[in-house]
């Protein structure tokens, strides 16, 4: 984690993707602008008003799922709120990531911010307080239906508020109640409704897709780049990308990613020397790099637009709206979140699918690359065996990618017919991203190899700039090592963005 806090002002203007980057590896500092606060006050008091009449309102005066038509004493409101919490907090499996803690307090911040929950200022500056001084909540992964949000999840974000569960800091875990102490915070008294809103909501699930989302535009850079790399090694042909072709089925993402293509592969002299071949065509990892990357491309368009949309919405059930209204709805349903994280996944399986293909090619061998891109095979195995570890995570993903919100199991008795399934969503679109990382690295270290089998020729411009670029961490492989430690620092490449540095110097942006 680095030093430097990022700075967010919450009710300014809306949050957007790329502002949310920063988030996550560093400390965060945020506050509430006037606007919002005001906000917040005039739902609170609304709800008071609402909490002193007679008529009934879910949750705040009612159980709560099936039990949505039992009537609350008032002099049980406040526990109707801690037992909540209590009763939702039964999340299990691994923890959730340190990071993804810090994205879902700030996303549950900004949502309460809207000012249609009732939530008081008092309590959500409870919830900044702890953030602002980097508690972060033990928060189990398992458990979420993804509809009525993400419930256990975000209860178990809740627990520390009221001086229970466990939390990080400072490096350590321990009781929330010490964590608080230290800071100078006191656990907060729930008032009416305030824990439905706090465990209401997509915090969760959007949480992920923000950091699946930067990853995987980061991944998709980078695999023009090495698909282009792929091709100067093999001398595959360029005529696939160009531009009088693709106008005539002009899928923005298959532009684009051909566009990137010719312009990484330009003035290339491995091009030019074969260019009187006898090879009539190239096999589709090749060929169609246009067609595949592009389509990922458009997916993650999608992705992108309904994650957009997500970051700044209210998911909070019921809602209070003008004239002192409490209305219940669907705003917390996962499944806008759950069928574009099962499309995320799918197209970033395919992503890892094609590199694989390519990884392959270059092992195969020709008149120019000897067999496993070792000089000396027998002996040696050669990179045999990391494209073993990319043909097994894209067959993991193959799993991964089936899609989770396909599934619904009724519960609270039936109140809660339809769920989205939308965390396992989430969860194993992250898993995806991650083993395209890996695998991309092994396709990263097997072109870089076979480019140095081509002495006389120079590659493409940003091709070549990649290729120094990669020689100064990794040392061209003569014989057999422990190639795990170059498939590190192939993934630091990737994720650290360095060779994309080095080829966008050269040529210029890669989109």
């Amino acid at each position: 984690m680095t030093g430097e806090s990022v700075r967010i002002v919450i009710g300014n203007g809306d949050l957007t993707l790329d502002a949310l980057q920063a988030v996550g590896n560093s400390p965060v500092r945020i506050g509430l602008d006037d606007a919002a606060k005001r906000r917040i006050a005039d739902a609170a008091g609304a709800l008071a008003r609402i909490v002193g009449g007679p008529d009934a309102a879910y949750g705040v005066n009612t159980g709560f799922g099936k039990l949505c038509r039992t009537r609350v004493d008032s002099d049980q409101l406040a526990q109707l709120q801690v037992n909540l919490i209590y009763s939702h907090a039964v999340g299990v499996g691994p923890d959730m990531p340190p990071e993804l803690v810090r994205l879902m307090m700030l996303l549950k911040v900004n949502a309460l911010a809207r000012g249609f929950s009732g939530i008081t200022l008092e309590t959500l500056e409870c919830l900044i307080e702890c953030l602002n001084h980097d508690i972060l909540p033990v928060i189990p992964t398992q458990g979420s239906l993804g509809a009525s949000g993400d419930l256990a999840p975000l209860a178990h974000m809740v627990l520390p508020l009221i001086g229970k569960g466990m939390v990080d800091h400072q490096g350590r875990r321990r009781t929330a109640e010490s964590a608080l102490a230290e800071v100078g915070l006191k656990p907060i008294t729930l008032a009416p409704k305030e824990g439905l809103a706090l465990i209401n909501g997509t915090q969760f699930m959007l949480s992920y897709a923000v950091s699946s989302l930067g990853r995987a535009q980061n991944l998709m850079k980078h695999a023009d780049l090495l698909g282009a790399c792929t091709v100067e090694a093999l001398q595959g042909s360029h005529v696939p990308f160009k531009p009088d072709l693709h106008a005539l089925r002009p899928h923005p993402g298959a532009m684009l990613v051909a566009a990137n293509l010719r312009k990484l592969l330009q003035e290339s002299e491995i091009n030019a020397g074969h260019a009187t071949c006898g090879r009539v065509q190239d096999p589709y990892s090749l060929r169609c790099m246009p067609q595949v990357h592009g389509a990922v491309r458009d997916a993650y368009a999608h992705v992108r637009h309904v994650v957009g949309v997500e970051l700044n919405a209210v998911t909070d059930n019921p809602v209070i709206l003008e004239g002192d209204s409490v209305v219940s709805g669907g705003l917390f349903h996962g499944e806008p979140l759950a069928l574009t994280l099962d499309y995320l996944a799918i197209a970033m399986a395919e992503l890892a699918s094609i590199s694989e293909r390519r990884t392959y090619l270059l092992l195969e061998g020709d008149e120019l690359l000897p067999q496993l891109l070792t000089a000396r095979s027998g002996v040696n195995s050669g990179l045999m065996i990391p494209h073993y570890t990319a043909a097994a995570l894209v067959s993991e993903n193959k799993g991964l990618a089936t899609p989770a919100a396909v599934d619904s199991i009724p519960t609270s008795l039936g109140q809660e017919d339809h769920v989205s399934m939308g965390a396992r969503s989430a969860v194993k679109s992250r898993q995806v991203v991650e083993n395209c990382e890996q695998v991309l690295a092994v396709e990263l270290l097997s072109a870089m190899q076979a480019l140095d089998f081509h002495q006389t020729l120079k590659p493409g411009k940003g091709v070549s700039a990649a290729h120094t670029c990669f020689r100064q961490f990794v040392e061209h492989i003569t014989e057999d090592r422990m190639f795990v430690e170059d498939m590190r620092v192939s993934v630091e490449q990737i994720r650290g963005g360095a060779l994309l540095d080095a080829a966008e110097k050269a040529v210029g942006a890669v989109e």
